[in-house]
């Protein structure tokens, strides 16, 4: 296993509560390029045919939000299973999916061996640091480890409620690296501490417009009637309007709730790859 930007990275079967994809599953410790934890860990979910083949596959990036972690899409979500169902129904091109942990953590200690962060604690935290050096702690890392297609429109990165927010930030500041973008009661920006990589954040206005001059073949964002963020992403869709930026915008029932984004992020797999 090589060396890719600084990290290291070691792949361990996935025991406890997971067993039962031990087979499929590989969680990666990276060292991250930035001051912090000396390693973090995601998980990378293969498709069926990953061992049998020399193929090379498109990968979706899956974000967890506040007081969640790499777990939390496989624990709350039962994503897994969904992926399963819809690849073995033909609804979805067969795909690595990688979750990896968006949290911002001081050192070894405040890591915890990845522990959950209370919302409040994940909002006052967000200094850009793990948004900026996305690309190359962990796209560069798993088109290095796996047999990834590394182009746009081979790469997707879609996130809930904080995690929309960081998909949203993140392809607009790699408008050449992300052919689908999906956001699920996404906030659009956020309280950002100050620091190294606070600019991270600013000027989005400028780095969508960057983006849609060779849009996302998908832009999605999707939010509940009941969902406190609903008017906020009203605001949004209409900004992305005016600026004829083209963006799929769904309101359905419900509120902030994982119902909602299980239900959004099934919709979004089924349009990867078209």
């Amino acid at each position: 296993m090589k060396n890719h930007f600084l990290a290291l990275a070691v792949l361990i079967l996935i025991l406890d509560p997971m067993a039962a994809y031990a087979h499929r599953m590989e969680e990666v410790k990276t060292r991250p390029s930035i001051p912090g934890p000396s390693s973090k860990n995601m998980i990378v979910y293969l498709p069926d045919s990953y061992d049998s083949g020399e193929n090379r596959y498109p990968v979706l990036y899956l974000l967890h939000g506040a007081r969640g972690n790499e777990r939390s899409w496989i624990q709350k979500g039962k994503i897994i299973q969904i992926i399963d169902s819809l690849e073995r129904e033909g609804m979805m091109q067969e795909t690595i999916v990688v979750f990896p942990n968006m949290n911002m953590y001081e050192d070894d200690e405040d890591y915890g061996n990845s522990r959950l962060k209370g919302a409040w604690e994940s909002f006052f935290e967000m200094d850009g640091s793990t948004e900026s050096t996305f690309m190359k702690d962990v796209v560069g890392l798993v088109d290095s480890l796996y047999r990834t297609i590394p182009e746009k429109n081979s790469r997707a990165i879609a996130g809930l409620s904080l995690g929309g927010m960081q998909a949203i930030q993140i392809s607009a500041s790699n408008p050449d690296s992300f052919g689908y973008v999906g956001a699920f009661s996404p906030l659009v920006s956020s309280v950002v501490k100050k620091g190294d990589h606070s600019g991270f954040y600013r000027r989005l206005g400028k780095r969508l417009m960057e983006q849609f001059r060779n849009p996302p073949e998908l832009y999605s964002i999707m939010v509940g009637k009941r969902d406190f963020l609903e008017p906020h992403l009203d605001s949004f869709h209409n900004y992305l309007n005016e600026h004829g930026y083209e963006h799929e915008y769904r309101v359905t029932g419900g509120g902030h709730q994982w119902k909602n984004w299980i239900s959004y992020c099934t919709l979004f797999m089924k349009e990867l790859w078209k």
